[in-house]
């Protein structure tokens, strides 16, 4: 058996969109946090699902709220998906944000965003996993930022854009 870091390198090859998680604790407060485990789950309803690790110091946020809002970021929002990955206070200081259909933050400039209701919550080894229900969503033609070993990403848009990245990763590897 492999170690934990060798199966999350493995995972890593994967590459996933980032998003940011937001909602506003029962006293108000609004909360968020960085994931990459957005997925869809179904079109008719429309749910999709995200999952969070347990020793997370968001999880009791989550756990508590009726709906939240996924936001898919884009390309030039790697500084958001920074500031919400750590685990302080004040990371929604000087950002303008709106208030959804359920009053949690809206993040402005995102490449689509889902504004939901948490309806079910299971237990998933080290994560809990959400689902919601997708009550609204918006998106631009903004490119999604992506993540993959390790690193942020961003997609080729076609054949070209692909050969030009085939050939500088082999031009650095060289």
């Amino acid at each position: 058996m492999t170690d934990a870091r060798e199966f999350r390198n493995a995972l890593g090859r994967f590459a996933t969109g980032v998003a940011i998680v937001t909602t506003r604790t029962p006293d108000g407060e609004p909360w968020g946090v960085t994931v990459n485990s957005f997925s869809s789950v179904s079109l008719e309803p429309r749910l999709v699902l995200w999952s969070l690790a347990k020793k997370s110091y968001s999880l009791e946020a989550f756990r508590k709220t009726g709906s939240f809002v996924i936001h898919v970021l884009a390309a030039d929002q790697e500084h958001v998906s920074n500031r919400f990955a750590r685990g302080a206070d004040g990371k929604f200081a000087g950002v303008p944000c709106t208030d959804g259909i359920d009053g949690s933050p809206v993040l402005p400039g995102c490449a689509a965003v889902f504004q939901c209701r948490n309806t079910h919550q299971y237990d998933g080894g080290d994560h809990v996993i959400f689902i919601g229900e997708v009550r609204h969503y918006d998106t631009s033609d903004r490119e999604a930022l992506l993540f993959y070993k390790g690193s942020y990403a961003r997609a080729a848009n076609d054949l070209t854009d692909l050969g030009d990245l085939v050939r500088s990763e082999y031009a650095a590897a060289s």
